[in-house]
Protein backbone atom coordinates (compact mmCIF):
# COMPACT_ATOMS: atom_id res chain seq x y z
CA UNK A 1 0.00 0.00 0.00
CA UNK A 2 1.41 3.20 -0.97
CA UNK A 3 1.84 6.18 1.67
CA UNK A 4 -1.25 8.68 2.30
CA UNK A 5 -1.79 11.82 0.80
CA UNK A 6 -0.80 14.84 2.98
CA UNK A 7 -3.32 17.91 2.50
CA UNK A 8 -2.18 21.05 2.03
CA UNK A 9 1.50 19.44 0.93
CA UNK A 10 0.74 21.33 -2.75
CA UNK A 11 -1.24 24.19 -1.79
CA UNK A 12 -0.97 27.18 -4.20
CA UNK A 13 1.13 25.03 -6.63
CA UNK A 14 0.77 24.41 -10.47
CA UNK A 15 2.16 20.52 -11.64
CA UNK A 16 2.36 20.03 -15.21
CA UNK A 17 1.90 15.91 -15.09
CA UNK A 18 2.35 14.09 -18.58
CA UNK A 19 0.65 10.66 -19.40
CA UNK A 20 -2.09 11.49 -17.11
CA UNK A 21 -4.37 8.96 -19.39
CA UNK A 22 -3.12 5.69 -17.57
CA UNK A 23 -0.98 4.29 -15.45
CA UNK A 24 1.85 5.91 -13.29
CA UNK A 25 0.53 9.63 -14.75
CA UNK A 26 -2.94 9.14 -13.76
CA UNK A 27 -2.27 7.95 -10.63
CA UNK A 28 0.12 10.45 -9.97
CA UNK A 29 -2.47 13.62 -11.12
CA UNK A 30 -4.57 11.97 -8.46
CA UNK A 31 -2.51 11.94 -5.74
CA UNK A 32 -0.51 15.48 -6.02
CA UNK A 33 -4.50 16.69 -6.87
CA UNK A 34 -5.37 15.25 -3.54
CA UNK A 35 -2.37 16.93 -2.17
CA UNK A 36 -3.77 20.63 -3.52
CA UNK A 37 -1.86 21.15 -6.32
CA UNK A 38 -3.55 22.74 -9.76
CA UNK A 39 -3.13 20.25 -12.66
CA UNK A 40 -2.16 21.05 -15.97
CA UNK A 41 -2.74 17.46 -17.57
CA UNK A 42 -1.05 15.57 -20.97
CA UNK A 43 -2.21 12.75 -22.89
CA UNK A 44 -1.94 11.78 -26.13
CA UNK A 45 -5.28 9.86 -25.81
CA UNK A 46 -8.33 12.04 -25.14
CA UNK A 47 -10.78 9.80 -23.49
CA UNK A 48 -8.42 8.70 -21.20
CA UNK A 49 -7.26 11.86 -20.43
CA UNK A 50 -10.97 13.28 -19.67
CA UNK A 51 -11.79 10.48 -17.64
CA UNK A 52 -8.50 11.68 -15.86
CA UNK A 53 -9.60 14.75 -15.66
CA UNK A 54 -13.05 14.39 -14.45
CA UNK A 55 -11.75 12.37 -11.45
CA UNK A 56 -9.22 14.75 -10.03
CA UNK A 57 -11.80 17.53 -10.11
CA UNK A 58 -14.96 15.54 -8.76
CA UNK A 59 -11.77 15.39 -6.12
CA UNK A 60 -11.77 18.94 -5.29
CA UNK A 61 -8.76 19.86 -7.56
CA UNK A 62 -8.51 22.55 -9.90
CA UNK A 63 -7.82 20.85 -13.35
CA UNK A 64 -7.17 21.55 -17.39
CA UNK A 65 -6.84 18.68 -19.87
CA UNK A 66 -5.09 19.18 -23.08
CA UNK A 67 -4.49 16.46 -26.05
CA UNK A 68 -0.38 16.33 -26.89
CA UNK A 69 1.83 14.16 -28.59
CA UNK A 70 5.19 14.69 -26.54
CA UNK A 71 7.41 13.84 -28.87
CA UNK A 72 6.32 17.16 -31.38
CA UNK A 73 7.80 20.25 -30.14
CA UNK A 74 5.28 22.25 -31.35
CA UNK A 75 2.14 20.89 -29.49
CA UNK A 76 4.61 20.81 -25.82
CA UNK A 77 5.44 24.32 -26.90
CA UNK A 78 1.44 25.12 -26.86
CA UNK A 79 1.08 22.66 -24.02
CA UNK A 80 3.65 24.49 -21.62
CA UNK A 81 2.37 28.04 -23.00
CA UNK A 82 -1.40 27.11 -21.91
CA UNK A 83 -0.25 25.86 -18.61
CA UNK A 84 1.09 29.31 -18.09
CA UNK A 85 -2.01 31.50 -19.54
CA UNK A 86 -4.25 29.32 -17.56
CA UNK A 87 -2.26 29.22 -13.99
CA UNK A 88 -0.11 31.97 -14.25
CA UNK A 89 2.94 29.85 -13.60
CA UNK A 90 4.50 26.45 -13.19
CA UNK A 91 6.00 24.84 -9.74
CA UNK A 92 6.34 20.75 -11.18
CA UNK A 93 6.93 19.32 -14.15
CA UNK A 94 6.24 15.54 -13.86
CA UNK A 95 6.64 13.43 -17.12
CA UNK A 96 5.42 10.30 -16.76
CA UNK A 97 4.92 9.82 -20.79
CA UNK A 98 6.18 7.10 -22.63
CA UNK A 99 5.95 4.10 -24.87
CA UNK A 100 7.24 0.35 -24.59
CA UNK A 101 8.64 -1.56 -27.39
CA UNK A 102 9.70 -5.00 -26.58
CA UNK A 103 11.45 -6.74 -29.75
CA UNK A 104 14.34 -9.47 -30.32
CA UNK A 105 17.15 -6.92 -31.18
CA UNK A 106 18.14 -8.00 -34.30
CA UNK A 107 14.40 -7.29 -35.36
CA UNK A 108 14.10 -4.15 -34.70
CA UNK A 109 13.60 -1.42 -37.11
CA UNK A 110 14.75 1.89 -37.23
CA UNK A 111 11.34 2.74 -37.37
CA UNK A 112 10.13 1.82 -34.28
CA UNK A 113 13.56 2.53 -32.78
CA UNK A 114 12.87 6.13 -33.69
CA UNK A 115 9.54 6.17 -32.74
CA UNK A 116 10.45 5.15 -28.90
CA UNK A 117 13.59 7.20 -29.03
CA UNK A 118 11.33 9.90 -30.41
CA UNK A 119 8.57 9.65 -27.48
CA UNK A 120 10.32 8.43 -24.44
CA UNK A 121 14.10 10.53 -25.16
CA UNK A 122 13.25 13.11 -27.25
CA UNK A 123 9.66 13.89 -25.44
CA UNK A 124 11.68 14.03 -22.18
CA UNK A 125 13.89 16.76 -23.53
CA UNK A 126 11.28 18.92 -25.33
CA UNK A 127 8.91 18.73 -22.31
CA UNK A 128 12.18 20.29 -19.99
CA UNK A 129 13.47 22.51 -22.24
CA UNK A 130 10.19 24.10 -22.70
CA UNK A 131 9.48 24.31 -18.64
CA UNK A 132 12.44 25.62 -17.73
CA UNK A 133 11.98 29.10 -18.01
CA UNK A 134 8.75 28.95 -15.85
CA UNK A 135 10.30 26.46 -12.92
CA UNK A 136 13.39 28.79 -12.69
CA UNK A 137 10.93 31.51 -11.88
CA UNK A 138 9.39 29.35 -9.60
CA UNK A 139 12.25 27.66 -8.28
CA UNK A 140 10.61 24.44 -9.18
CA UNK A 141 11.52 20.66 -9.33
CA UNK A 142 11.42 18.49 -12.55
CA UNK A 143 10.96 14.32 -12.06
CA UNK A 144 11.13 12.43 -14.77
CA UNK A 145 10.26 8.80 -15.05
CA UNK A 146 12.91 6.54 -16.15
CA UNK A 147 12.82 2.56 -15.42
CA UNK A 148 14.87 0.11 -14.00
CA UNK A 149 15.58 -1.12 -17.64
CA UNK A 150 18.32 1.87 -17.50
CA UNK A 151 20.14 0.32 -14.61
CA UNK A 152 20.36 -3.47 -15.79
CA UNK A 153 19.47 -5.14 -18.73
CA UNK A 154 16.34 -5.61 -19.69
CA UNK A 155 15.79 -8.61 -22.48
CA UNK A 156 13.65 -7.58 -25.35
CA UNK A 157 13.88 -4.14 -24.17
CA UNK A 158 16.91 -2.23 -26.41
CA UNK A 159 15.06 0.60 -27.62
CA UNK A 160 12.91 1.10 -24.13
CA UNK A 161 15.92 0.61 -22.17
CA UNK A 162 18.18 2.90 -24.33
CA UNK A 163 15.72 5.55 -23.79
CA UNK A 164 14.94 5.38 -20.52
CA UNK A 165 18.91 5.11 -19.57
CA UNK A 166 19.20 8.54 -22.10
CA UNK A 167 16.50 10.13 -19.24
CA UNK A 168 18.56 9.62 -16.79
CA UNK A 169 21.37 11.44 -18.18
CA UNK A 170 18.90 14.33 -18.74
CA UNK A 171 17.85 14.53 -15.64
CA UNK A 172 21.56 14.23 -13.73
CA UNK A 173 22.43 16.99 -16.39
CA UNK A 174 19.66 19.31 -15.30
CA UNK A 175 20.26 18.86 -12.36
CA UNK A 176 23.72 20.03 -12.21
CA UNK A 177 23.83 22.89 -14.55
CA UNK A 178 20.50 24.71 -12.70
CA UNK A 179 21.12 23.44 -8.87
CA UNK A 180 22.31 27.34 -8.42
CA UNK A 181 19.20 29.06 -9.93
CA UNK A 182 17.19 26.88 -7.54
CA UNK A 183 15.83 24.25 -9.88
CA UNK A 184 15.98 20.27 -8.65
CA UNK A 185 15.49 16.76 -11.03
CA UNK A 186 15.24 13.95 -9.88
CA UNK A 187 13.96 10.83 -11.58
CA UNK A 188 12.15 7.42 -10.35
CA UNK A 189 12.82 4.07 -11.91
CA UNK A 190 9.74 1.84 -11.48
CA UNK A 191 9.98 -1.94 -12.35
CA UNK A 192 7.47 -4.42 -11.54
CA UNK A 193 4.47 -1.58 -11.74
CA UNK A 194 1.09 -3.19 -12.71
CA UNK A 195 0.14 -0.98 -15.86
CA UNK A 196 -1.57 -1.67 -19.48
CA UNK A 197 1.89 -0.56 -20.86
CA UNK A 198 3.25 -3.76 -19.04
CA UNK A 199 1.04 -6.09 -19.63
CA UNK A 200 2.21 -9.68 -20.85
CA UNK A 201 0.43 -8.69 -24.41
CA UNK A 202 3.60 -6.33 -25.15
CA UNK A 203 5.73 -9.41 -24.93
CA UNK A 204 7.12 -11.02 -27.89
CA UNK A 205 5.43 -14.16 -28.94
CA UNK A 206 8.57 -16.51 -27.93
CA UNK A 207 10.06 -15.45 -24.66
CA UNK A 208 12.68 -16.74 -22.77
CA UNK A 209 10.70 -16.39 -19.27
CA UNK A 210 14.14 -17.43 -17.73
CA UNK A 211 15.91 -14.29 -19.06
CA UNK A 212 12.71 -12.29 -17.28
CA UNK A 213 12.80 -13.70 -14.47
CA UNK A 214 15.39 -11.29 -13.43
CA UNK A 215 12.82 -7.98 -13.36
CA UNK A 216 9.92 -9.24 -11.11
CA UNK A 217 10.22 -8.02 -7.44
CA UNK A 218 11.22 -10.12 -4.65
CA UNK A 219 8.07 -9.82 -3.16
CA UNK A 220 4.91 -9.33 -5.81
CA UNK A 221 3.99 -6.23 -8.27
CA UNK A 222 2.25 -3.18 -7.17
CA UNK A 223 -0.28 -1.11 -8.48
CA UNK A 224 0.90 2.76 -9.89
CA UNK A 225 0.14 4.32 -6.77
CA UNK A 226 3.51 3.22 -4.96
CA UNK A 227 5.28 5.29 -8.01
CA UNK A 228 3.15 8.00 -7.36
CA UNK A 229 3.54 8.19 -3.76
CA UNK A 230 7.78 9.01 -4.57
CA UNK A 231 6.89 11.07 -6.99
CA UNK A 232 4.79 13.46 -4.91
CA UNK A 233 7.98 13.30 -2.08
CA UNK A 234 10.58 14.37 -4.61
CA UNK A 235 8.05 17.32 -6.47
CA UNK A 236 7.81 18.38 -2.47
CA UNK A 237 9.42 20.20 -0.15
CA UNK A 238 10.04 17.26 1.29
CA UNK A 239 12.39 16.62 -1.28
CA UNK A 240 13.97 19.87 -0.54
CA UNK A 241 17.70 18.41 -0.39
CA UNK A 242 17.09 15.77 -2.90
CA UNK A 243 18.60 16.44 -6.77
CA UNK A 244 20.20 14.91 -9.24
CA UNK A 245 18.75 11.49 -8.23
CA UNK A 246 17.09 8.28 -9.31
CA UNK A 247 15.15 6.34 -6.79
CA UNK A 248 13.96 2.63 -7.95
CA UNK A 249 10.48 1.33 -7.16
CA UNK A 250 11.10 -2.15 -8.05
CA UNK A 251 10.47 -4.07 -4.99
CA UNK A 252 14.01 -5.12 -4.51
CA UNK A 253 14.61 -6.23 -8.01
CA UNK A 254 17.67 -5.12 -8.63
CA UNK A 255 18.71 -4.96 -4.70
Amino acid sequence: MATQPLAGRFEGKVALVTGASSGIGRATALRLGSEGAALFLLDVIQEGLEATGKECREAGAEVVTQQCDVSQGEQVEAAVTGCIEHFGRLDALIHVAGILSLEHTHEVTLESWNRVLGVNLTGTFLLCKAALPHLLQSRGNIVNTSSTSALAGMPYGACYGATKAGVLALTRTLAVEYAKQGLRANAVCPGSILTAMTSRSNLPEEMDFELLRRAMPLDKPRGPETVAAVIAMLASEDGAHINGESIRVDGGTLA
